[in-house]
């Protein structure tokens, strides 16, 4: 038979799976994380996209609100100076406001 030597004990095999062990787990346990954290961002966009969506739309400004156009304000200064005279009723003078203001 042959002698047994004394001493020598094989550790790299054993040290060597420790390190792909090791490695494999760390490995794992990132991939874990990245898939968690990607998940809760996902979720976070989705409440935040709800709730853009639940959110009252506001209404643009109408542009018939500001009579920026200088016909339109000589417009409505001639009939406010109808008005004033006698010339046209309150009723009359509400119709043809709104209809020149939009």
């Amino acid at each position: 038979m042959f002698p047994r030597r004394v001493g020598v004990v094989r550790r790299r095999p054993l040290l060597r799976a420790a390190v792909v062990g090791g490695g494999a787990y760390m490995a794992g346990k990132a991939a874990a994380n990245r898939a968690e954290q990607e998940a809760a961002q996902e979720a976070r966009i989705s409440d935040l996209e709800t709730q853009q969506a639940q959110a009252p739309q506001v209404p643009e400004p109408r542009a018939a609100q500001a009579p920026a156009d200088p016909d339109v304000l000589g417009q409505l200064t001639q009939l406010v100076q109808l008005h004033e005279r006698g010339a046209l009723t309150d009723e009359e003078f509400t119709a043809a406001k709104a209809r020149l203001l939009g």
